[in-house]
């Protein structure tokens, strides 16, 4: 059974303007999953639904096998919720906010543990009107840990954090992961999408663009693997005519940079060059960002649909 499933999921607001267009989409369970899109595109929206928050034009939605416009209290149960524009209480501290969504769920998680894990236990009887928007942005993810949820929505979850409390998020989504729930999460900062997800979806204008693992959307896209090779011969003069996957060559004094159309190419390359007579030294391996990836997929000229 599907953590997430839609069909045919529409949003219009007036006779004009549609938010989410006949929107197919499967998460399954233990998944991360990244729902992708410039702003406006409908992610939110698309969050709002799942949630309840925002009912459907059309369409039919099912969250952990529940409806949730008429099992609204079974699906929010089950879920943890980090939602974009959340509230904090500026007189309670982060323990109390912890506690008081504990109580919420009706479940004996410990605030402290919490707290702990989210970076935040040297805070724990700090005022939430005190705290930065990075600090305040890991009480919102604690509060949506409590109770161990077997789905995790999570919008633009990356939002001022640091470096650290970034790559805090990201351990705690695997670990999630790891456990067994599945996370749901929209997000602008491509690295974090790349580093943790097993799959992404691209929605623009509304529209489904595409579905598929980083690896999948690199493939489908015929993206370029660059080869970054350090010679100890500034002098090397290699051909790679006889390699069919080289796509460009450019030095650099004693780096060599030579794009390939297959990644599976590059252990050809190695040997060309070392077949000159020249040491390589160093290997370095750049790949397509997803960055590139998802500005070629809304750009404007995409078609809709899943590969």
């Amino acid at each position: 059974m599907p953590s997430i499933e839609t069909r045919g999921l529409t949003k219009r607001f007036g006779d004009d303007f549609v938010a989410v267009d006949d929107l197919d989409l499967t998460v399954e369970p233990g998944e991360v999953f990244g729902f992708l899109g410039p702003n406006g595109a409908g992610k939110s929206t698309t969050i709002n639904m799942l949630l309840d928050f925002v009912r459907p034009t059309s369409g039919s939605i099912s969250v952990l096998g529940r409806d949730p416009q008429t099992e609204q209290r079974a699906v929010r149960d089950r879920i943890g919720i980090l939602p974009e524009g959340y509230s904090l209480y500026d007189r309670l501290s982060a323990r109390k906010h912890v506690k008081f969504a504990a109580d919420l769920e009706d479940c004996a998680t410990d605030p402290d543990t919490v707290l702990e894990r989210v970076g935040l236990a040297d805070a724990a009887d700090r005022t939430a009107g005190g705290f930065s928007k990075g600090m305040a942005q890991r009480l919102a993810l604690g509060m949506a840990l409590v109770d161990e949820p077997d789905l995790l929505i999570l919008d633009e979850p990356s939002s001022g954090l640091d470096p650290n409390g970034a790559r805090t998020m990201r351990e705690i989504v695997r670990a999630e992961a790891d456990r067994g729930a599945t996370v749901f999460f929209s997000s602008h900062i491509m690295e974090q999408v790349e580093a943790v997800c097993d799959r992404v979806a691209i929605i623009n204008d509304g529209e489904l663009v595409t579905v598929d693992t980083v690896d999948g959307l690199r493939s489908a896209e015929d993206a370029t693997t660059t080869l970054v090779l350090t010679v100890d011969d500034i002098a090397v003069n290699p051909t790679f005519t006889d390699i069919d996957a080289v796509a460009g060559v450019r030095r650099d004094g004693g780096t060599l940079r030579v794009d390939c159309t297959d990644p599976a190419a590059k252990a050809q390359v190695i040997a060309a060059v070392e077949s000159t007579g020249a040491t390589v030294t160093d290997i370095d391996v750049e790949e397509t960002s997803l960055e590139e990836i998802f500005a070629s997929y809304t750009a404007g000229d995409a078609v809709k649909g899943q590969p």
